[in-house]
Order: C-alpha cells, then structure tokens, then sequence
C-alpha cells in the first residue's frame, strides 16, 4: 500500500467514525466502511514499524524468549490504543499496563517448544481473563537492567496461548449458518470488534452492517441475522492490532466461505443442503464401487481447463469449465470413460478450491501463433500470464469454496456450487470415482495483502512463523506456509475436508506437500472422514521431508517414512527416478546428462564396464523396489544375487522401502509437476532416437506403474505422449502448452519455447531440439501409446494379483527371478496365486529395457504352463509384436523378449 493511500485510508476512517478513543469503545462504524473499494484501514498507527516477534507464549502462564539469559528484569507491556513508543536505552513508557515476569524454576519440557532452542524461560499469574484481555491490544516482551533501562523487545508469538486460552473453539460450528434465521460465525479471538457487512446481492453496496458478539470461552463472533438470507452475500469488518501497523479495520471474507462472489470479493450465504443447490439426481446418483483398498487405485490426474478448452465437441462457454464434463458425447468424456472401462478408478482434479491466481470475470487468453523453438508464444504468454484464464491453482484463497474461474457465472455463488456437484455426477455416471488436490500447506498470501484472508482475521495465528516472526515460505514463495500443527488451522483443514466429502461426495483426497501437516492431525482427519462417510475415504499425498518443518523439527510429520503403517498413501520417487533420471529441479547439467533405465544407453558387455553395470543393477534394484510396493521389510534378492531388505537398500542416503503396506506407495513415473516423460526423454535419449522407440521405451515407463504394487497414479495425457514443448514447469504457462489433444492428432511438442522463469537456463538445449521435425510423434505412434495403454491397464484391472493389500501378502507372492548376473537390462516379475486366489492364474511379467531382443531363463520358477496373457493375443492396436515375438520355451524353459518391450505372461499351477 502506498503511503498517499494510508494517509487517505486514515482520513475517511476518521470522518465515519470521529476522532478520539479507540475503535472498540465506539458505536459501530459508518457502513460506508462495507462499500470503499479499499479492504484495509488504519486506525491508529503505530509509531515503532518493529514486527519481530522472538519470543513464544508456551502456554497461558509460560514464555520463552530463546537466546536471552534470565539476568535482568522482564515485563509484559500493554497499550490498548497502540501508542507504545519504546526504543532500547530508554525506560519504559506510555504503557496502559507493565506487568512484571518471573523466571521459571525449571524449562518447560514439551517436544513442541524444541525448535525454538533454550533461552529465557518466564512466567506469570494473569488470570485467563486477563491475558485474554491483553492478547487484543499492543503486546510486547521487555527486558529491562539494572537501571531499569531497555535492552531488548520483541513482539511475542501468541498461537500456542491461544490454543490454551479458546480450547473449546476445537467444537464451534464456523461460516455460514442457515436454518430459520441466519447465523454468521467466526473465529477471531485477538480482534477488539466485528461487524457483519451484509449485501443484497454481488455488486449492490450493503444494506446492513451488523455488530457481532464474541463468545468469551471460545473467541468465536456471531452475528444472528432475521430471516433465512440465502443468496445473499457478505463481509466482516474486523478490528485488530498488527504489528507494524497499528489498530487496523480489515474487511475480509469468511475463511468458512462456502461460495463466493467473483474474483472472492463478497463471501456467500448458503446452506449447501439447500434444494435449489442440489441438482436432480444427486442424492440418488450411483457412486463407483471399484475401490475397496487403497491398492485397487488407479488414479488419472487431470486439469479442470486442460480436460476440455482445447476440446471442440464441447460447446464453446462450457470450455474449460465444470460443466464440460457434463457433456457426456464429447471426445474427452468418451475419452475419460473409455479409461474407466479399462480399468482407471479415479479422477483426481488439481486444485477446484477457490484460487487467488486467475481473474474470474473477464479473464483473457492471448491469441498465439507458434511453432517449433520461435519466442513468439514465450512472449505473448510473459504478457498475458497474470490475466489470462490458466493457472494450475495451488495458491489457496478460500478452501472451502469451489474455484469461480471454472463457473459459468462467477458472480452468481450458487452457480460454481451446483456446477461442481454436476462433474461430480457426470463423472460418476461415468464409472470414475473424484479425488481432489488440496493444498492446506499455504496460502497465496498472507499478512495484510488484500487478498489474505486468515491474518487479517486473526494476525500470527495461521501461518508458521520463523525465529523473527516472519511468515516461513518453504512451500512456495512469496506465499505464507500455514501452521496446521495449531489447533484452528487443523480445525480448518478438517472442517473443510469433511465438508468436500459430505457436501461433494468426493471419493479421495491428494495432498499437495503433505509433509508439512502433522501425522497427528492426517490420522484425525482419516478417522473423521471414514467415519462420516460411513466409507473408506482415501488419502494420498506428497511426504516430502524439507524446510522448516524437516526431519520432525516442530512435530512427527506426515512424511514418506512416518506414514509407514498409517495406511495414508505417500508418492515414491525411488521406482521414478530410476526410470526418468535425475530428479526435482535438474541442473543444466543433469536435465540431459542424468538418465534413468528408460532413457540410458545400457552396456552390451557389462562384464567389461563393470562401474555402468553397477549402476545399472542399482537401477534396476530400485524400479524392484517400486515394483514390490516399496515395503521397508521387503526381502529382495538384488540383480547381483545379494538378499536385503529394502529399508536398507540405498536410494540418495535414504532407504529404498518405506511403506508397511503396499497401499503406502503411491507409484508414478509422471504427474503434472516437472517434465512429461515424453519430453524429458527427449531430452536425454540420443537425438537420432527414432519415434518407435521413443513410443516404446513411454510405454515401458507406463507398465511400471501399472505392474507395481500400491496406487497406481497417471498424469493426463502420458499415455498420449504429452508433450508441453519442453515447459520444466507449466503452472503459469496459459492454454497454450498445457494442452491434451483427445482426438490423438497431435502431442503439440515443438509449439514454441516455454515461458521463461524455469526454462530459459535450458534455451540453447531446448532450441535444437524443438526444432527438430522427427521429434513430433504421429498420429499412428499417439495411438498405439494409447492402445498398449488401455491392454496393461485391462491386465492390471483384471487380475487380483496387482492389487496385493499386504505387506505379507507381497512378500508370500511377488518375488524377481533372476537368470545370469552378466545381464542388467531386464527385470522378470513373478507374482503368484496363493491359497487363497487358486483360481487366479499366476502373473509373469517381463521388463525388457534393451535395444536387442532378449532370451532369459529365470531361475526357481514354478512349475507351471507360461502363455501370453490373452490381452495380447487380442489386442488390434497395441504392442502387435508381443504376440508375434515373445515366446515362451518349455522345453528350455527360455523366454524370448523383443526390444523395449513389457510382455506378460500367466500360468495355472501344473496339478
């Protein structure tokens, strides 16, 4: 905000509500205050700009501030109009009141508090009252000498008093309610007033400005309004104290908004419940039943916008929007329940939830004429990128409303309601279950930007802070990482969570950096929507270990090697980044020099190269770790004939297995992050690599995730050899290269260079060979990647040996023969029936990652009578060679294997 701005702010609060005390002890404010097109006015400002905040409440009676001794004296100092004026050197002065500390006989002992390190622990005897009282005005922690002169001060983080002091706000019903009369609630424990803005409708200025009651136990504000007020919209004006401020008025929305205006302006007043938000049918529509166990998921990642802008058959103001699902004749609905025919259960959507980063009312798509390496679309996409119409979505606004930019009339809050319960349908008509993207680990903004809703309700509560008190932004920057190891956040999270499943009916949740939320509250929330749902509701995320939060330094997260026995799936890199290479965030260097089994030049003779054999067998070893559901206590047998467990199988100083239960691995060789596995090979396979190959060598990357045990998860497009023109990171790249041609005319490589900010370092590698013509796959080659597709995913859903649900289980059946060590260029999958599933033929699969044909006689296998699956022995479109060339001999018990080639075979036990 600029300084012109605040001083005119200042002025117009001043008019409407006269000069002299606070805001609090004044009559409600003018309700022009719900119409000014700025959402923020300083009331009075502070005189120190200080925001540090270095020291911790631990509880209601405790501090710590880390890094001071005891020595000296320590005071709370309070002022309720925030006209503190303190400066080291000085005595304290001005304050309304100076409450002296004591030391603590002994630190708290709480697991919690370790991050913040030793320093000095203090303590007080402020009733609960009383510190309630305090924690709305200017606080600050004073350490004063001998002379009783000030050394230090520091603002104070509250959050961990807060949880304390409102502990019974763990229950309160939050947002909007509407039964006979409408009830607004919210939390906001630090706030000194609030009021309720209502309005008639999306744009008309507001017709009443109510004031709301703080329930004293909880810190929750109501406001009963008379009459049932549905279709209405409105705001709260809330006055707080923030740091660096002063005593602000913030008109924000509900963090409960369960819709909204356009571009988030106004929250809206609904009962979800509601008839006239329910389509015909909803309550009576059929749900999937195709998933009983997490390893029965297949999971197909998908683009709201990408499903249908790009898609001709559907009409043009339904593109990329809910309602194009609804079409059920257009080629990507035909297409989607084609995929669910063969065997794909879920849909996961990225991000529905109401996003900060698309404008939802005349948004505009830029007109781009590119081909090949030409700048053209690079530029035109640089232009337009903050209002066009695209954005993958992960900068939350408003978590619990569906996402307005996909509605047909975003002014119109019940409309992206309805409209998103209408995907839901048409997608289960269509045989697939809904999953959603949520991101609960930040928000796209926080502190007093206009478009943060939680700080400006309660300021430092939400958001994890660092030592100084600034917002942490590991997850994504400049966004605000969210705090959910506080109780209201977590609260939040589950509220929400729980209103998506009843409300939405969806199926399964994918958490984005799920790693940064507590294990504690992923196993709450799985036990409450279980519960709720009266169903198993599945939760999958990304158990990255990193930033603030790493290596359990705040609390156990919901990491890869914490969920072990949670039963909540985590993403395994270990079986991806042995395929592609590399991994997250290549280097110049390692983007084409860093290859994985699908993309590496294997050594003919490894005998004579036995450092490339070594790491081909490691390769190898780790794609079997994948392969065999990525379980910690897996016993494998490795490619140079060692026995280990895969906990101590190395993968980057970390163990290869991880998971108690196969349904723990979440299995992928491409999602929507990083480079499609059609161009990351091409860039690190040999530029004369012809088409075929490329096809084969993306259908060998397909059948590892199909064949392994655990969840199986697609990116859109992947069987279709996507290709978005080399973009290392298309969140903000606009229609342009993030689109799926269903048709299958076109993979659209070679359609320009990518936007900038992640691909420029990479331009002189990028430009040669976007302009190459032989890398743009046919139609014919798009197709049969498809055809071979849909025959491994029949296979995967047709066989009960590939969704294995324990750890026992997979160690009893799946096991990989091995046949000479001279060879490190094929793995051989055997996964047997067993007591239990006699009637269910054995599983033999072959990964073939040679150029040449193979011959191989696995050792120890079973005595049986090997055919071709019949999906191949059927297939019109697929692989045709598997039929024509893979054999098997029993009088030698040899197998014979074409190149790049994934070919299965199945057997009954001999009697």
């Amino acid at each position: 905000m600029k300084n012109n701005q605040v001083v005119y702010l200042c002025c117009t609060l001043t008019l409407m509500l006269g000069s002299g005390s606070s805001l609090a002890a004044r009559n409600a404010p003018d309700i022009q205050l719900c119409n000014l097109p700025e959402n923020s006015s300083i009331a009075h400002p502070v005189t120190d700009l200080r925001t540090d905040a270095r020291a911790y409440w631990l509880s209601a009676d405790r501090l710590r501030w880390p890094g001071k001794s005891d020595n000296g004296s320590f005071f709370l100092v309070s002022s309720a109009s925030a006209a503190l004026k303190l400066r080291t050197g000085d005595t304290i002065s001005g304050a309304d009141q100076l409450i002296p500390l004591t030391p603590a006989s002994q630190p708290l002992q709480d697991a919690r508090f370790r991050f913040t390190g030793s320093g000095a622990e203090l303590q007080t005897a402020l009733s609960a009252t009383e510190l309630k009282a305090l924690l709305k005005t200017q606080l600050l922690l004073v350490k004063t000498d001998a002379n009783k002169r000030i050394e230090d001060l520091t603002y104070i983080q509250h959050p961990a008093a807060l949880d304390v002091l409102y502990a019974t706000a763990s229950s309160a019903v939050l947002g909007p309610v509407v039964q006979q009369d409408t009830q607004l609630q919210v939390w906001a424990p630090t706030a000194r007033k609030l009021w309720a803005c209502v309005y008639p409708d999306h744009k008309k200025p507001a017709y009443r400005l109510q004031e709301m009651q703080e329930d004293n136990a909880t810190g929750v504000w109501s406001a009963q309004l008379k009459g049932k007020l549905r279709g209405q919209y409105y705001q709260y004006l809330a006055e707080v104290f923030v740091p660096g401020k002063g005593i602000v008025l913030n008109r924000v929305t509900d963090p409960y908004s369960v819709s909204l205006s356009a571009d988030s302006k106004r929250s809206y007043i609904a009962n979800l419940s509601d008839k006239a938000l329910i389509p015909a049918g909803w309550e009576s529509q059929p749900r999937p039943d195709t998933v009983k166990k997490l390893p029965d998921m297949s999971v197909y990642e998908l683009h709201v916008r990408d499903f249908s802008i790009n898609d001709a058959s559907v009409r043009p103001a339904w593109r990329g929007k809910f309602l194009a699902f609804t079409e059920q004749n257009s080629l990507g609905m035909r297409y989607l329940k084609t995929l669910a025919q063969a065997g794909m259960t879920d849909i996961h959507l990225l991000p529905v939830f109401d996003f900060a980063t698309v404008p939802e009312k005349d948004c505009k798509t830029p007109r781009i004429s590119a081909s090949g390496s030409s700048p053209a679309a690079r530029i035109a996409q640089a232009r337009s990128a903050n209002s066009d119409c695209y954005n993958w979505g992960y900068d939350p606004f408003h978590f619990n409303s569906p996402e307005g930019s996909y509605a047909s009339n975003p002014d119109d809050g019940a409309r992206r309601i309805i409209e998103f319960r209408k995907l839901v349908m048409a997608l289960h008509a269509a045989g697939l279950r809904v999953g959603m993207d949520v991101v609960y680990n930040h928000t796209a903004f926080s502190g007093q930007h206009p478009q943060s809703v939680l700080d400006r309700i309660v300021p430092g509560y939400y958001h994890r802070l660092n030592a100084e008190g600034k917002v942490e932004d590991s997850t994504c920057q400049p966004c605000g990482n969210t705090a959910s190891e506080h109780m209201m956040t977590g609260k939040l999270i589950a509220d929400s969570l729980s209103l998506w499943t009843n409300a939405y009916k969806i199926d399964s949740f994918r958490f984005d950096l799920m790693g940064h939320q507590p294990k504690a509250l992923m196993l709450s929330i799985q036990e409450r929507l279980n519960s709720e749902a009266g169903r198993p509701v599945q939760l999958i995320g990304e158990g990255w270990n990193f930033g603030e939060v790493a290596d359990g330094r705040r609390f156990t997260q919901a990491s890869q090697l914490s969920l072990s026995g949670s039963g909540i799936g985590t993403f395994s890199d270990r079986g991806r980044d042995a395929l592609r290479g590399g991994g997250a965030g290549d280097s110049v260097e390692s983007l084409t020099g860093s290859r994985g089994l699908l993309n590496l030049t294997l050594c003919n003779n490894c005998n004579q190269n036995p450092q490339a054999k070594q790491h081909q067998q490691h390769l190898l070893d780790l794609t079997k770790a994948g392969l065999a559901g990525t379980l910690s206590h897996y016993r494998l047998q490795t490619t140079n004939g060692e026995w280990r467990d895969l906990r101590n199988l190395d993968y980057n100083g970390q163990p290869a297995g991880y998971a108690t239960n196969p349904g723990e691995a979440v299995n992928y060789t491409e999602n929507h992050d990083n480079h499609t596995l059609f161009d990351i090979n091409v860039l690190r396979l040999p530029a004369e690599t012809d088409m075929q190959e490329r096809v084969y060598r993306q259908i060998l990357g397909l059948a590892t995730t199909i064949f392994s045990q655990g969840v199986a998860y697609f990116h859109a497009g992947s069987e279709l050899l996507r290709s978005k023109s080399l973009d290392a990171n298309s969140y903000n790249s606009g229609d342009w290269f993030n689109r799926i041609d269903w048709s299958m005319q076109t993979n659209y490589f070679g359609t320009g260079l990518p936007p900038a900010a992640d691909n420029q370092r990479f331009d002189t590698i990028y430009s040669k060979q976007l302009e190459n013509p032989a890398l743009k796959p046919s139609a014919s080659h798009i197709r049969q990647t498809h055809a071979a597709f849909l025959d491994l995913l029949n296979i995967r859903r047709q066989s009960r040996l590939l969704h294995l649900e324990t750890s026992q289980q997979v160690q009893r059946q799946v096991s990989f023969p091995l046949s000479t060590s001279e060879y490190a260029d094929h793995i051989s999958l055997l996964i047997q029936s067993d007591q239990n599933s006699l009637d269910e033929p054995s599983l033999l699969v072959f990964f073939n990652f040679s150029k040449s044909p193979i011959s191989v006689q696995p050792n120890g296998l079973p005595a049986s009578d090997w055919s071709l699956h019949k999906i191949h022995l059927t297939t019109q479109h697929g692989d045709l060679r598997i039929h024509q060339e893979a054999k098997y001999h029993a009088d030698k018990g040899e197998f014979s294997l074409p190149p790049l080639s994934v070919v299965v075979f199945t057997s009954q036990p001999r009697k």
